[in-house]
């Protein structure tokens, strides 16, 4: 074969050869979607990102909720196991620590000395008390209070709520390793939430705006 043929051969031939290479490249990344393996939420924009993980919370029958609320400048720490029909769990507030238990419209609180001292401004009853579920009537005011903390859809009503204007803000990995999509509201000063990119798109972790606490959501309709 004359040399020159040769060499336009084997030129032919390289350049095949590369072209087949860089197809493969760019195929290759090409099809490396981050959405891959994901519920498809982090697709959506920042609104519905936000409507899709309200109604995940809202179609949940059971969640656990721990973190801090601040309100009306007092900081109250809750770990509450909530479910459709009632609650459970712990609140604390300015060195105090009661429990609560709802049934139903039947709520019980359980306290220390302390608390029912400060409460009832004597001491006459505390020794009976300490320690125990004591069931809140309806008319007393402190029904309201307590139950709220004790009702799942009071509570996220009034908590899964970013103030301003929305938008995303990259993805995340929360505490147990599970992938999310971060949501802000007023680039964060409105407060910020994340939510899962696996299975049901429930939200995670809540930073409220203002500085108004942290919450972390888990075991979602795990009764």
């Amino acid at each position: 074969m004359p040399r020159g043929r040769t060499r336009r051969t084997a030129l032919v031939t390289a350049t095949c050869a590369l072209a087949v290479a860089g197809a493969t490249v760019l195929s290759g990344c090409g099809g490396d979607d981050p959405d891959a393996g994901t519920n498809g939420v982090g697709r959506l924009p920042a609104d519905r990102i936000e409507a899709k993980t309200r109604a995940a919370a809202d179609a949940a029958s059971a969640v656990r909720l721990s973190g801090t609320v601040v309100t009306s400048g007092r900081t109250y720490r809750l770990d509450m196991q909530l479910k459709t029909d009632g609650g459970s769990g712990s609140v604390t507030s300015q060195g105090a620590t009661f429990k609560l238990l709802r049934v139903g419209q039947e709520l019980y609180l359980k306290a220390d000395a302390d608390f029912w001292n400060h409460a009832d401004g004597s001491d006459g009853a505390t020794g009976k008390l300490d320690g125990k579920y004591v069931k809140v009537p309806q008319g007393d005011p402190a029904y309201k209070k307590f139950s709220g903390f004790t009702d799942k859809d009071v509570l996220l009503d009034g908590l899964l709520t970013l103030h301003g204007t929305l938008a995303t803000d990259g993805r995340h990995t929360d505490q147990s390793g599970t992938p999310t999509i971060r949501i802000t509201g007023d680039a964060g000063s409105g407060g910020t939430l994340d939510v899962s990119l696996r299975g049901t798109p429930y939200p995670l972790r809540l930073v409220r705006g203002g500085g108004a606490g942290t919450l972390g959501f888990a075991d979602w309709n795990k009764d």
